[in-house]
This record gives C-alpha cells, sequence and structure tokens, in this order.
C-alpha cells in the first residue's frame, strides 16, 4: 500500500527495510522542508526518548492541478507488536505538534486506520486570472497571509500556499474554521487581492 502512495509523491519516501511500520497520514498542505520541521524532528526526538522507534521516511501526495492533497510520516517501530499505549501518545503528539482534523494513523500490517487531528483548516483561494492588471501588479502575498495570521491569531511562522494555473490558495490552521473566517470577513470583503476568492474548509 505504502509503495503504492510513494511513487506519487515528489519527494520519495527511501525504500522500507523489514520491520513493523506505521504511517501518520497527515490532512496537512505542508511543502516537504516545513513538514521536516513541524512534524517529522520533533516526532523522532520523542519516539527515540520514549524507545518506541524512529522516523523511516516521508512524502507528500500532490493533486492533478499540483496541488498538495495531504503528506506522509513513516513510522519504523521497534517492537513486532504493535503497543496501544505507544500508538496513542504518538497521535497525542500529532497533535500537540498541530496535526489537524482529517488525519489517519495507519497500521502498515493489519491495514488498520485510526482518525486523529484536532485543528480545523482553512483554504483562501485568490482569483489568478480575472482581476485587473493593476490589482496583480500591486498585490503582496506575504502582507495578506501576515494579515490573517494575525487576525486568526496564528502564530507559526510556517507559509502554507500553492500556485495553480488560475487561482493561487494559502492555507491556515487554527481551533475553528468558523472562527477564523468570522475573523478575516472583512479583510476578504475590502482587500482588491481578494475580489472572487473563494474559503474552503480543509480540514
Amino acid at each position: 500500500m505504502i509503495k503504492k502512495i510513494w511513487n506519487k509523491l515528489f519527494n520519495k519516501a527511501e525504500e522500507p527495510q523489514p520491520g513493523n511500520y506505521i504511517v501518520a497520514q497527515l490532512n496537512d498542505k505542508l511543502m516537504p522542508i516545513d513538514r521536516g520541521e513541524v512534524y517529522e524532528d520533533p516526532l523522532d526526538e520523542f519516539l527515540k526518548q520514549k524507545w518506541y522507534g524512529e522516523i523511516s521516511g516521508g512524502g507528500t501526495l500532490l493533486s492533478k492541478s499540483n496541488e498538495i492533497e495531504y503528506c506522509d510520516v513513516e513510522i519504523k517501530l521497534r517492537e513486532k507488536d504493535i503497543s496501544r499505549q505507544a500508538i496513542a501518545e504518538i497521535i497525542n503528539k500529532l497533535e500537540e505538534l498541530g496535526a489537524p482534523k482529517g488525519s489517519k494513523l495507519i497500521i502498515e500490517d493489519t491495514g488498520e486506520k485510526i482518525e486523529f487531528g484536532k485543528l480545523e483548516g482553512l483554504a483562501l483561494y485568490l482569483d489568478g486570472v480575472n482581476l485587473s492588471d493593476e490589482v496583480y501588479k500591486n498585490s503582496n502575498p506575504e502582507a495578506l497571509i501576515l494579515d490573517i495570521k494575525k487576525l486568526t491569531n496564528i502564530e507559526s511562522d510556517i507559509v502554507r500556499y500553492w500556485h495553480g494555473n488560475t487561482e493561487s490558495g494559502m492555507y491556515f490552521y487554527g481551533e475553528s474554521f468558523n472562527g477564523m473566517k468570522d475573523a478575516i470577513a472583512n479583510l476578504i470583503n475590502s482587500n482588491p487581492e481578494c475580489e472572487n476568492a473563494r474559503v474552503v474548509q480543509i480540514a
């Protein structure tokens, strides 16, 4: 199952070695380097401290439009038998690191899928073709992202984004989709860059 997924990733995991594996399928639109910073590095440290195992790979699945759908973190467990306590603690750690709703922990040996995640996600898709030339000339996506983070009380320095052929996406994760949507409503209605914008719940 994992090999089939890995073939579609734009940074492929190394060929798995014999062992007991679980995969955290994270409903998070993160670039590979950011995935390492947000999830892989702190989780690997946690796994080794608890003597549960180690990170053995990771990847990012893209849609046909090259938008990130989700990212994976593969974990090699030390013990042959699956420890439910270890699974629960790994899930708790991932949620502590910011795993959104809609994430899944997949036990590779049995195919069991355990849903987890606490944060909700908001995507803002900006019109990339129908606005005036002046708006595009004066656009400042970085400033827009910072304004949205300020309004939604998001403190993370990680920037989640995507540039498509006809629109661009910005992604934000917080405690409440509706809360974030309400917090940015005035900005969306008043900022010329946000004309024709779509707000979509992604977690």
